[in-house]
């Protein structure tokens, strides 16, 4: 126990234990005892040896630098034994003991497995054969949430990020556990009984340890692409070199994973569409709680912890490449389509519908609902979106307070501005008060204290430090502040008396908000209908990407002037066998005008580029100041003409 409680410290503290404890000499036979005891206890059946000694080896683990050439015999051999512990049958050993084998090879990844390719193969088996085991099934969750809480810690490029970021192969075992995880939890909304469906709503949106590395692989490789530190910039060539391979190497990364990602949503997504089809024309008798409950689910699956982040860190500037669009626009289009479909599909079929039905109708309730779903399907529906109040950011408000109780000497000066609205309504909290009416809140309609001053509020009606307040005291109902910028300024210029108490200058609390009542807020889209409309935003950003095309290269941005000359427009080009682009040689037999306005753009007639015609070039006649630049640029002057000589 006091091991465990070194652990903890270390966790939750500043203090490095590893390289104190590490100094202590730790020799061959000293754990070759270690693992005699481990033997014997094992042989003897003694749980409560067996569970001492698992502490023990996560801490020789953990914490002591083993030679691998003097203790290879001594760490083969404890990892046999843990082996042999966590593979033993379910009814000979305890559920605490296999948790803690789970510790130790978890702590002991990179003593018990130091080369790359055994580590990879002994997590290769356990992310596979994870599912027929419970013993390995829990090794993979405790390695999966180790590696995540050590993933969040660590920045891209950093000697420990390759450990803890696991190699593509594994990364997509990992995701097909994921993929497989959201698919089960998404049909139980259709399949489990109404108990099981209750407590499975309890549980969720929790995320599964498989989930919880992805999401922390995906957080680290997005944060590090956006998230850029002020040390990391440099004006060296050098530094700016680097930054610019790190950022293509993350970008790589990032679409790999992203990749990977759009086709297990896809997947989810149609298990998705299924059940909720599935669930409309079932006649169960809760149909509607299933409903209500399957977005709750969707939350809790890659849809609602992978999905969001990564559609909103795509439109981050570092991201919108016309590599990423490339890649990813045929995913994110057939996830438009998915989720559109789907979010349409509940939205028809809510029981709200339902609800403006008159039940006395009909005698008969099932009936009821069917005539009810019967007149939804001839109804039309333009869209997903129609009918859905979008909430404004501001909607619900602004809250702007003190600290409470106010201190001594407290100043508070804050400006609350919401775009486009033509008024303000603010709310007071019924406990705002002061100690005396001098200590006073000043309400100002506009950005600063040099404003309209709209009206002041101070002291308390509790008979302390004041006996009365300031003008009606503080408002119970709505304040009015025209425009759509108000500003607070509270001081407290009062020392606070020995016998006020806390209510007596408790402060204030004011929520902004821009209509006068909160009951028009509404409480966010649906997360489908959300969704839907996060996919709709990034593939309309990934399109316009694709149809600007590749950027403009400083080669282009230097030529410039040269490609707009009229010259060169004069050319007729053609595309060889090669890709090549020349000038064609075969003139064109279409009469051109023998002299081109430098002053009007030119234009050719539809049959000069026509394959196989022929015609004699006119002339262009270029502005004196155009010859003499290019006579200067080639250094051959204006030929002289000279008298002949009889």
């Amino acid at each position: 126990m006091c091991i465990h409680q070194l652990n903890l410290l270390e966790a939750s503290s500043n203090l490095h234990l590893g390289p104190f404890i590490g100094k202590q000499p730790m020799e061959a036979c000293h754990f070759s005892f270690i693992c005699d005891v481990m033997e014997k206890a094992m042989v003897n059946g003694d749980t409560c040896i067996i569970r001492c000694i698992l502490v023990v080896f996560q801490v020789v683990f953990q914490f002591f630098n083993l030679n691998a050439e003097q203790n290879r015999d001594c760490v083969k051999r404890s990892g046999l034994l843990l082996w042999q512990l966590l593979m033993a049958p379910h009814d000979q050993i305890e559920p605490e003991i296999q948790r803690e084998v789970c510790l130790a090879i978890s702590s002991g990844l990179n003593t018990l497995y130091q080369s790359e390719s055994e580590l990879n193969n002994l997590l290769k088996f356990v992310f596979t054969e994870g599912e027929k085991n419970s013993g390995l099934s829990q090794l993979r969750d405790v390695i999966l949430n180790n590696l995540a809480n050590q993933l969040q810690k660590n920045r891209f490029g950093s000697e420990d990020d390759d450990h803890y970021r696991l190699k593509d192969e594994l990364l997509q075992c990992i995701l097909k556990t994921v993929v497989r995880e959201s698919c089960l939890l998404i049909t139980k909304c259709q399949t489990v009984s109404k108990e099981d469906l209750q407590k499975l709503l309890s549980t969720v949106p929790a995320a599964s340890p498989s989930l919880r590395y992805l999401m922390a692989v995906q957080n680290h490789l997005l944060s590090n692409t956006i998230l850029l530190h002020p040390d990391d910039i440099d004006d060296s060539d050098s530094s700016l070199q680097g930054e610019t391979m790190k950022v293509q190497e993350l970008q790589t990364s990032i679409l790999s994973l992203a990749s990977k990602i759009l086709v297990g949503c896809d997947e989810v997504l149609e298990t998705l569409q299924q059940v909720t089809s599935s669930l409309i024309n079932s006649s169960i008798s809760d149909r509607e709680a299933r409903l209500r409950g399957l977005e709750q689910v969707t939350k809790a699956t890659m849809l609602g912890h992978l999905l969001p982040v990564l559609l909103t860190s795509l439109m981050h500037p570092n991201l919108q490449t016309l590599t990423l669009a490339d890649a990813l626009m045929p995913q994110l289009v057939q996830l438009v389509l998915y989720t559109s479909q789907t979010a349409l599909l509940l939205k028809t079929h809510s029981p709200l519908f339902v609800e403006n039905l008159p039940l006395n109708q009909s005698p008969n309730p099932p009936s009821c609902f069917y005539f009810s779903f019967q007149i939804l399907e001839e109804r039309e529906e333009p869209g997903f979106l129609t009918g859905l109040k979008i909430p404004a950011p501001w909607a619900a408000g602004k809250t702007v307070e003190t600290v409470h109780p106010v201190r001594d000497n407290f100043k508070f000066k804050e400006t609350v501005h919401i775009p486009g609205a033509r008024c303000l309504y603010l709310r007071f909290d019924p406990r705002c008060s002061s100690q005396y009416d001098y200590d006073k809140l000043v309400i100002y309609a506009g950005p600063n204290t040099n404003s309209r001053k709209v009206s002041e509020y101070g002291g308390n009606t509790m008979g302390y430090g004041s006996r009365s307040v300031l003008g009606t005291g503080w408002p119970k109902d709505l304040v009015k502040v025209e425009g759509d910028t108000v500003t607070f300024s509270f001081e407290m210029r009062s020392g606070r008396e020995h016998n006020t108490p806390d209510k007596a200058m408790w402060g204030f609390s004011c929520t902004v908000r821009a209509q006068e009542s909160s009951e028009d807020v509404s409480g966010g889209l649906p997360f489908l209908a959300d969704l839907a409309l996060g996919l709709s935003v990034l593939a309309c950003a990934m399109l316009r990407i694709l149809y600007n095309g590749p950027d403009i290269t400083r080669e282009e941005e230097a030529c410039h002037d040269l490609l707009c000359s009229k010259l060169l427009q004069r050319c007729q080009w053609q595309v060889e066998a090669n890709g090549a682009i020349s000038p064609a040689l075969t003139p064109s037999p279409s009469p051109l005008p023998l002299t081109i306005d430098e002053e009007r753009e030119f234009t050719y007639p539809s049959d000069v580029l026509m394959p196989g015609a022929c015609c004699e070039l006119p002339r262009i006649h270029l502005p004196p100041g155009i010859m003499g630049r290019l006579r200067e640029l080639s250094g051959r002057g204006r030929p002289q003409f000279r008298p002949s000589i009889k």
